[in-house]
């Protein structure tokens, strides 16, 4: 029965990494793995949603590097230590069925255990709300992923900075369709994200074009200049990874956590610094619509090493205060 009640999808449950994964068609109607892919199976430790697992590395409905297909799967493109990949994923009869291509297949397959939170786990959090359980109960799934991979997560969350999700979606969009490249396998609408080197030699009129501002491309060209270093937060612990992006100019706790949540599948890394988070958590937790961050901190005080999930859970719920003011506005800087 659980989920059976489920609230639909809103912005906000989205952005609690509410993804719809169709159901699929009957396993035995599959056909079996296509010529030139790798091929691994994985039986996780739990119950497994895919759409809440994998929902957080998606940006927007129409992110080129994700997408999901009516037969049930999750596809991602994702440039691997070892080049680029593409990874398809569907659950059969509770087993997790993956194929992969291109130079990443191999590292995609290795780490599709942590990419579908193998290391997580989930019964480390004790719900001290009923909203909380509610939310749990309604959500089996949830397993918080790990990617292994930082410049994925860190690009589009700086994108993100002081936007609003449409126009950040639209940036990441553009860039990645215009400067990355057609993933391996055989979905062709896929793309895998620019490397590093490319991102740096983005022209400023193409940022400018995606509507992003020189603060954000800034603190994107001086991340790119030390990807590498970067790269190795994803085996530090979340705490040691965020002061390492802190690190560069232009990154705060903000996009700090936004990474670490998914690179490092952090569960205590609950973001800061958020216009709608903490009055989302105050009303949520104690009808308190103009909450601050100091007071989602002492709501979530009880969380402690789970904050992180709590805030997941009360985003899935959908409990948002009643909107007073207009939204914000958007501001195309490539129009102007």
């Amino acid at each position: 029965m659980a989920g059976r009640f489920s609230p639909r999808p809103t912005r906000t449950t989205v952005r609690g990494g509410h993804t719809a994964v169709p159901t699929g068609v009957p396993a035995q109607a599959q056909a079996q793995a296509r010529p030139g892919s790798l091929h691994r199976r994985w039986a996780p430790p739990g119950p497994l949603d895919l759409g809440l697992v994998l929902g957080p590395l998606r940006r927007g409905p129409a992110d080129p590097t994700f997408r999901t297909s009516p037969d049930g799967s999750v596809w991602r493109a994702s440039r691997t230590p070892d080049g680029p990949g593409t990874l398809r994923v569907a659950l059969r009869t509770g087993t997790a069925d993956a194929e992969a291509w291109g130079p990443g297949a191999d590292w995609l397959l290795e780490h599709l255990p942590a990419l579908l939170g193998e290391a997580d786990d989930p019964a480390a959090f004790t719900p001290r709300h009923r909203l909380l359980a509610a939310s749990q109960h309604r959500s089996p799934g949830l397993r918080l992923t790990r990617t292994g991979l930082v410049l994925e997560s860190l690009i589009p969350s700086i994108l993100e900075q002081k936007v609003t999700t449409d126009e950040a979606y639209r940036a990441w969009r553009l860039l990645v369709r215009k400067y990355g490249e057609p993933a391996p396998g055989p979905d062709m609408r896929l793309h895998v994200m620019p490397d590093a080197r490319t991102w740096a030699l983005i022209p400023s009129w193409e940022w400018h074009r995606a509507g992003v501002d020189s603060k954000r491309s800034s603190t994107i060209l001086r991340a790119v200049r030390v990807a590498r270093r970067l790269e190795e937060a994803a085996a530090m612990q979340p705490e040691q990874a965020a002061a390492r992006l802190e690190l560069i100019p232009g990154i705060g706790p903000w996009t700090s956590a936004e990474t670490v949540q998914r690179s490092n599948g952090a569960p205590d890394a609950v973001t800061v610094g958020d216009i709608h988070l903490p009055r989302i958590v105050g009303y949520a937790l104690a009808g308190d619509r103009n909450a601050d961050d100091a007071a989602m901190l002492e709501l979530l005080a009880p969380y402690a090493g789970q904050r992180h999930r709590a805030a997941r859970l009360i985003l899935l719920s959908g409990r948002t205060p009643p909107r007073r003011e207009p939204k914000m506005p958007r501001v195309d800087i490539g129009t102007l």
